[in-house]
């Protein structure tokens, strides 16, 4: 362990990481009870879910910020609720999403210009260039809610479902799966993404929240375990939707 970072765990500054703890303590000749002792209290102290707030930034600094830990990942498992995740939006999609936050006048995302919408998208479409690295593998789960008639127009949903053929027919390294109404499965409360087992981040309407407690992580690991044990393919759920689309479109006349 280098000198800088004893001298930081020495003055307070940060966290430190219970495996350090546990690295310290042992060298400094505590017994294997007390030095796991310390360790358990310092997952405690590192684990609980802590604010994550770039208000400053605003949505596409968040956006940035969430590319960057993709990036650093290998192994990403993310699931929604009621979006098409992130990484897999089209750009009208994306602007539509942001548009519906933005009505909401969030002190914490700031004011809604034509420029900050703009980076807000952009950020967000970059972050599909970590599907191409083969070296990572991506599974997504989506609640049903995600493809159902929403304030998003059908013509920009028929744009998104074929955008999601087409990542999976692209990409051996993701996939896509769907959690239908009624799945017997636990409680979709709220959408999350799992970086290597090292990081949990939950993204609200303001501001998100992460962690890397050993707790928190197994908890969400399970869950989304859970969910992936009910999820069914989403290739022909993609039919059935599209085929509502054009429905929508061809207005009560069927014409």
């Amino acid at each position: 362990m280098s000198q800088p970072k004893i001298s930081r765990i020495e003055r307070g500054h940060g966290t430190p990481d219970p495996r350090d703890i546990g690295v310290l303590a042992r060298a400094l000749g505590a017994g294997e009870d007390q030095a796991q002792s310390l360790v358990e209290r310092a997952e405690r102290q590192h684990g609980g879910m802590t604010d994550w707030r770039p208000a400053a930034a605003g949505i596409a600094g968040r956006q940035k910020t969430m590319a960057e830990w993709e990036s650093a990942a290998s192994n990403l498992r993310i699931f929604d609720t009621a979006l098409v995740p992130g990484p897999l939006q089209t750009s009208g999609y994306a602007t539509a999403v942001f548009r519906e936050i933005w009505q909401y006048h969030l002190p914490s995302i700031g004011a809604l210009t034509e420029r900050a919408l703009l980076e807000a998208v952009s950020a967000r479409i970059k972050r599909q260039e970590g599907l191409a690295d083969t070296a990572k593998s991506f599974r997504f789960l989506v609640g049903e809610s995600a493809l159902k008639p929403r304030t998003i127009s059908p013509v920009e949903m028929l744009a998104q479902i074929q955008h999601l053929r087409e990542v999976e027919a692209r990409h051996d390294n993701v996939s896509i799966g769907v959690i239908r109404d009624g799945a017997p499965t636990v409680p979709q409360m709220h959408g999350f993404t799992l970086l290597d087992d090292k990081l949990v981040v939950v993204e609200l309407f303001n501001t998100g929240l992460t962690s890397r407690g050993r707790r928190d992580l197994e908890a969400y690991r399970q869950v989304f375990d859970r969910l992936d044990e009910h999820a069914v393919d989403i290739a022909p759920i993609l039919d059935e939707y599209h085929a509502r689309y054009v429905d929508l479109l061809r207005g009560p006349s069927g014409a």
